[in-house]
This record gives C-alpha cells, sequence and structure tokens, in this order.
C-alpha cells in the first residue's frame, strides 16, 4: 500500500522576534510575499490587517494554496502556516526565510500531511494503464 498526501502544511512557532516588526504591516506583507516568491510560488492574492492597538494577521494566496501569519509584538511571538500542494514549492523554504526576517531566537516547526489518500498496488496499476 502506498501513501500519498494532496498537500504539506508546516506549522511555524517563532519566538524571540523583533517587535517592531512584528508590528510592520507593510513589512509582515513584503516578508511573507517574498517567502513565496524564494519558494517558487505562485502568488495570487495578497491581504493583511493591523488591529489596534498592535498585531497583524494576513494571508498570501498562491496557486499551491497558501502562507498566513498571526503576530502578538507584545510578546515577540508569530504563528505562522504555509500550506503547499505538489511537489514545486517548498515549503520549509518559506518558512526559514520568514523567520529570520522576523528575526526569532526560538522556532520549533512541524509538518502535516493534508489530503493523505491511500492508493492500493492494484489501483495503482489500473489508473496508470487507464491514464
Amino acid at each position: 500500500m502506498k501513501m500519498n498526501a494532496l498537500g504539506r502544511l508546516v506549522l511555524v512557532e517563532a519566538y524571540g522576534c523583533d517587535r517592531r516588526v512584528l508590528d510592520d504591516l507593510q513589512r509582515i506583507e513584503d516578508i511573507l510575499v517574498r517567502a513565496a516568491q524564494r519558494a517558487g510560488a505562485d502568488i495570487h492574492q495578497v491581504a493583511f490587517h493591523r488591529f489596534s492597538p498592535q498585531g497583524i494577521s494576513g494571508v498570501v494566496v498562491i496557486s499551491e494554496s497558501h502562507l498566513a501569519v498571526h503576530t502578538w509584538p507584545e510578546v515577540g511571538y508569530a504563528a505562522v502556516d504555509v500550506f503547499t500542494c505538489g511537489d514545486r514549492v517548498d515549503p520549509w523554504q518559506a518558512c526559514q526565510y520568514i523567520s529570520e526576517q522576523f528575526g526569532a531566537t526560538a522556532v520549533t516547526a512541524s509538518e502535516i500531511k493534508r489530503g493523505i489518500l491511500t492508493v492500493e498496488p492494484q489501483q495503482a496499476r489500473e489508473a496508470a494503464s487507464t491514464g
């Protein structure tokens, strides 16, 4: 039996980040857009919002799925999600760039496979012979 996944979601916990960066809407937007570009993604839409008194949430919609961020400048923390489909875009490359640009002093990250499809060997042979 072979396991296939439709996508990869990398969840990043970034601590000790530069508080000024985490509260700068234009800078956060630029960082996430550049992260998507560096990972080789095709960007479709960008939406970011700065909260009062502080904090930013935003998303970069890419052909391969999305990059999302939520910041807490008051504690130097950012939650980042990078979800990609297919094999062309590496979510880890985007996460590394974002963490570096945020000035994170500690980062934990984990990958979750999304849309796991189980393909039996016979089904794979039949699909290959009809495709």
